[in-house]
């Protein structure tokens, strides 16, 4: 017999095994053909992920720094005046135009001065250094100095006087004269001597060396009238905090219009000594 000859047997469980091979092989296949793709669901938790994402990109370590652009004074200019925003249109962050007015609350007398501000950076200080200008000093220094010898004697109201006038007041200087000012415009006038202790840097032995050279008028005192001030123009006043003016427009919005300053006793918010202290500033 020939050995490459198979028994009949074994012709029919060769031919049985290829049957079965190829069973196993095409039928899976046939049935996902026909099978239907199920569509995939997510939840409204994953769709808001998957729209949320994005993909983070890779930052080449190649890619060059770009220097901040600083951009030169259109003109001449006195830093003294400059504000945050001008500050800011040279290319200064915010952050560090607050801290040039910082610097400069005293005033900036010379280039020097200004060199001194560590937040400018060296770049913007050479666009503008050349371009800036200061007080004249000296004229400044003869012309108060001659003020306040021939008013040596005067009495200055403080809720009228200039900023001449305060200078001429012995023992008040630029910086004193321009904050008692600027304490006058938040209060809306001074009712009494012992509110410039509220001016920054006021010691009371100052206070004491000023006192009799002032007067306070108190018909100049700018009131608020608390039948039409919204909460918001009340707010403004430095004794009024906002749950205080807010419950005043509410007070007024459920019982019709005041017909006396004390009806703002009724409410719960504001004490007796607070109520003291802002009635000064109000009207009807």
């Amino acid at each position: 017999m020939n050995n490459l000859e198979f028994s009949k047997r074994s012709r029919r469980a060769i031919v049985v095994f290829v049957l079965l091979f190829i069973i196993l092989a095409i039928i899976p296949r046939l049935i996902l053909f026909y099978t239907p793709e199920t569509p995939i669901k997510f939840s409204w938790k994953e769709k808001q992920i998957i729209q949320n994402f994005k993909p983070v990109i890779e930052k080449n370590p190649r890619t060059k720094y770009t220097k901040k652009k600083y951009n030169s004074p259109a003109k001449k200019f006195d830093p003294n005046t400059y504000s945050v925003a001008d500050w800011m249109q040279l290319g200064l962050s915010q952050k560090q135009a607050e801290a040039v007015l910082k610097f400069g609350k005293y005033g900036f007398k010379s280039k020097e001065d200004l060199k001194r501000v560590f937040v400018i950076p060296e770049e913007l200080m050479r666009k503008i250094i050349d371009s800036t200008f200061y007080p004249e000093k000296n004229k400044t220094n003869i012309s108060i100095s001659e003020f306040k010898k021939e008013n040596n004697n005067i009495v200055v109201d403080i809720n009228s006087a200039s900023e001449e006038e305060l200078l001429s007041i012995k023992g008040i200087g630029p910086f004193f004269a321009k904050n008692i000012l600027k304490r006058r415009e938040q209060l809306g006038g001074y009712i009494n001597d012992e509110q410039l202790l509220e001016v920054w840097k006021m010691t009371p032995e100052k206070m004491e060396e000023v006192k009799p050279f002032i007067k306070i008028d108190q018909q100049q005192v700018r009131k608020l009238n608390i039948n039409t001030a919204t909460a918001e123009e009340l707010k403004k006043h430095p004794y009024f905090t906002w749950n205080m003016a807010n419950a005043i427009v509410k007070l007024r919005n459920q019982h019709g219009l005041f017909k006396s300053i004390n009806d703002l006793k009724m409410s719960v918010v504001l004490s007796e000594e607070l109520f003291l202290k802002i009635k000064p500033y109000l009207s009807l």
